[in-house]
């Protein structure tokens, strides 16, 4: 596993990069938004309204984030549960997927504990606490049903899209609409986070533990399901590749679709692209 770090670790710090803007990004959405300190508040009474544009605000950041030219390099996963589907659909090798997990934590972590330090005021203020997610007052189980079916829908989305000769290019497009249909509707219920790390970032400085585990079974359960799915129907319509696409781990497998390959043999940060055989 050394060498594998020693030759790709541009590409983990950038996980870590991505994840810890979207948790600076969501503090500040929310601080703008939400802190009594701020008009916003006060203007836009309807919560329905602040959470739309709240997720409008996190759609378009996820969407920079996946096709700025970093995001590019790292597939952008910003998630475990991402990290993990991918791994178990041989899309990542299990070295770079470990890497990948640990970068996001400590990212999304480090994002949330130097806005604490900095901007306490704010962070620790009841409409903002850390961007925490927490179950509504429906309880954890409505919470860990949503997190489990919005990662569910989401990754099931990627891997139609993506694995697509004409959408594959849309498909952060895509990710950005669903974040913020989901923090608009869905966000009363879990907090919305279909993020592991995503939680535990906001939970390590806040101090609010509550129901962690379901922002950990809820988005893996979720995600994993989706991709076993999908690549059951795959090798089902196209035949025997051990998945549909490679991403780090170097391999093909006989499938001929949409890849990105980070480590190619013309060198660190050479992308390696193949349409799709199959149009969806």
């Amino acid at each position: 596993m050394a060498p594998t770090l020693r030759k790709k670790w541009p590409v983990y710090l950038i996980e870590a990069w991505a994840l810890g803007t979207f948790m600076l990004m969501a503090s500040f959405v929310v601080i703008l938004i939400e802190h009594p300190a701020f008009p916003v508040r006060g203007a836009v009474p309807s919560p329905l309204l602040r959470r739309a544009l709240i997720g409008f605000a996190m759609g378009l950041t996820a969407i920079s984030l996946i096709y700025s030219r970093w995001g590019k390099l790292s597939g952008a996963h910003l998630n475990p549960a991402v990290t993990i589907a991918q791994w178990r659909l041989n899309r990542i090798a299990l070295p770079d997927a470990l890497a990948y997990i640990v970068a996001q934590f400590v990212g999304g972590v480090l994002a949330i504990a130097l806005l604490h330090h900095l901007i306490p005021y704010f962070m620790t203020h009841p409409t903002v606490n850390h961007v925490a997610t927490v179950p509504g007052e429906t309880g954890v189980w409505i919470a860990l049903a949503f997190e489990f079916g919005m990662s569910f829908l989401m990754l099931s989305m990627v891997l139609a899209l993506s694995n697509s000769r004409r959408l594959a290019p849309y498909t952060g497009y895509f990710v950005g609409v669903l974040v913020a249909v989901y923090i608009t509707v869905e966000a009363p219920y879990s907090g919305m986070s279909i993020n592991p790390a995503r939680t535990v970032s906001s939970a390590m400085s806040a101090g609010v533990w509550t129901a962690l585990w379901i922002y950990f079974v809820g988005p893996i359960a979720g995600m994993s399901l989706a991709g076993w799915l999908y690549r059951r129907q795959y090798r089902r319509r196209y035949g025997e590749c051990r998945s549909m696409a490679m991403h780090l781990s170097g391999q093909r497998n006989g499938c001929q679709t949409y890849e990105v390959l980070w480590w190619a043999e013309d060198g660190p940060g050479k992308h390696l692209i193949e349409h799709p055989s199959n149009e969806s």
